[in-house]
């Protein structure tokens, strides 16, 4: 009896650990800060040349698509997006806060390895439901040239996933000072 009971607390404890992310803004602002390293460090591209058809006099026929517009690029940005989240976890910085942080060797991790562990599959999976939620819009927008660099966050955790509430002049200023603090490198 106390044996099953031991075995289904634990169970329950790594379901809760697996969807839960308690402050979902602060991983929406680290996903965030993630896409948007993506799309200041595109690379420019040629257009799209869909044109692989010949018509009868030999002339190239179909659309010639800009990258910047293209369903390519999107995919380009968010393929992958989930799976660098696994090099962030939760940790304690020096103010004492626990921020997501971009972990560059796990070796260097002064804390727990295994929770450290369990925090990144965690920020992982909520990218994966994030994204889920989120997806149409975010390429629509992207597409459309509507999210750039520098207003990742806002659009993505305030206006499409409405994880973070809209702040301030003044607040959005202290948010600015907090999110330099995922680039904490370990």
């Amino acid at each position: 009896m106390a044996a099953s009971l031991v075995w289904l607390v634990t169970i329950l404890a790594s379901l809760y650990s697996a969807v839960c992310v308690d402050d979902k803004c602060s991983a929406c602002n680290a996903i965030a800060d993630v896409l948007e390293h993506g799309l200041a460090n595109e690379k420019p591209r040629n257009h799209l040349d869909m044109r692989h058809r010949l018509d009868s006099k030999g002339h190239r026929r179909g659309k010639v698509i800009d990258y910047r517009l293209s369903e390519l690029r999107v995919v380009e940005l968010l393929d992958g997006l989930c799976e660098k989240m696994e090099d962030y976890t939760l940790l304690k910085v020096d103010s004492g806060k626990l921020e997501w942080v971009k972990v560059e060797n796990w070796d260097n991790v002064t804390s727990n390895k295994q929770e450290a562990r369990a925090y990144s599959k965690d920020i992982s999976s909520y990218c994966g439901r994030l994204l889920e939620e989120t997806e149409d819009q975010l390429e629509e927008l992207i597409k459309n040239e509507s999210v750039k660099p520098g207003d990742v966050s806002k659009v993505l955790c305030q206006d499409l996933s409405k994880h973070c509430k809209q702040t301030s002049v003044s607040a959005e200023a202290a948010d600015d000072h907090e999110d330099d603090g995922l680039k904490v490198e370990l």
